[in-house]
Parts: C-alpha cells; structure tokens; sequence
C-alpha cells in the first residue's frame, strides 16, 4: 500500500509546484539570472558610450553627464558583478552585437551631429535600462537581486531625468535648422 501511496503523494505534490510555479509566471515573475545578464550588458554599453561621450561631445552639459556615467556606471558594474559572483551568476564579459552597432554608430559624426545622437542613444539606453531594473525590483525571486535593482533605481532614474532635456534641446535643435 504504502508503494502506491508514495508515488500517488509525489504526483500530486509535483502537480501543486507545477501549478505554483506556473501561478507564478502568470502573475509576470521575471528570470533573476536574465535580469543580471540583461543589467550587466546595459551597464557596458552605457559605460561604453558614455567613454566615447566624454572624448567626443562639444557640449559641457553631455561631457558633465558623460562623466557622472562613467562614475555610476562602473560603480552599478563592480557591484553587480560582486553579487554576480557570490550567486555563481555568469554575465557577459562584452557588449553583444546591438550594444557594439549602438556605440560604432557614433564614428564617423562629430560637432553636434554626434551630441545629438549620443543624447539620443543615452536616452534610449536609459528609458530600457529603467524598465529592466524596475521589472527586477517589483517581480524578481532573488531578495538580493530586488534589492539591487531597486537601490541602483533613484540613480538610473536621476540619469534618465538628466539627459531627457538634453536630448529634446539637441532634438529641437535639429528640426530647427532641417527648417531654415
């Protein structure tokens, strides 16, 4: 009796975690070692960026940004990395082929041209950025994966804040001249 028991109470327990599990994933659960890969690969490209800015923008106000991001960027790095480490987690160790397009694209521009599309690629890269770390802080698994993503939030937010009217300036910059 017990034999048939045992393999009866080992079905209906996988059947409860499956149903959890898949629960879980229906309430939009995120995949904590995804997230990592995802933060580590946004945190290269926009130190990346961030390098060729500080070289190449005319403008103080992106040089001033740039800098600050390659301040912020390399710190979020060393510590996701760190607790990458201690979770036995792999990031990647370079920028995949649209991070690379996304920095290569800035060669061959320069003056304001090239302030206006590094304005507009930190833009995008931090408008995603934001959305990875606030999908990890509200539905991630890991509690120290949340927690860094929801105490590394105020500093890509205030990043994204920052280069926001920089980006519209450059923008409306742009169709005011493509007008005269």
């Amino acid at each position: 009796m017990h034999r048939t028991l045992i393999p009866a109470f080992v079905a209906v327990a996988l059947a409860i975690s499956t149903s959890s599990a898949q629960e879980t994933v229906k309430q939009g659960a995120v995949n904590d070692k995804l997230f990592a890969a995802a933060a580590a690969e946004a945190g290269m490209v926009e130190l990346a960026l961030s390098q060729v800015g500080a070289e190449r923008a005319t403008s103080e106000e992106l040089k001033k940004f740039s800098k600050q991001m390659i301040e912020d960027h390399t710190r979020l790095n060393q510590e996701l990395g760190s607790l990458a480490s201690q979770k036995a987690i792999t990031l990647p160790r370079a920028v995949e082929a649209r991070g690379q397009f996304c920095v290569q694209s800035l060669d061959g521009v320069s003056g304001k041209h090239f302030d206006r599309c590094y304005a507009k690629a930190q833009l995008m890269a931090h408008m995603e950025a934001v959305g990875t770390f606030e999908a990890e802080a509200d539905r991630g698994h890991d509690a120290d994966l949340k927690a860094f993503a929801a105490k590394a939030l105020p500093t890509l937010k205030k990043h994204l804040a920052m280069i926001k009217p920089i980006a519209a300036k450059f923008e409306e910059s742009s169709s005011d001249s493509g007008k005269k």
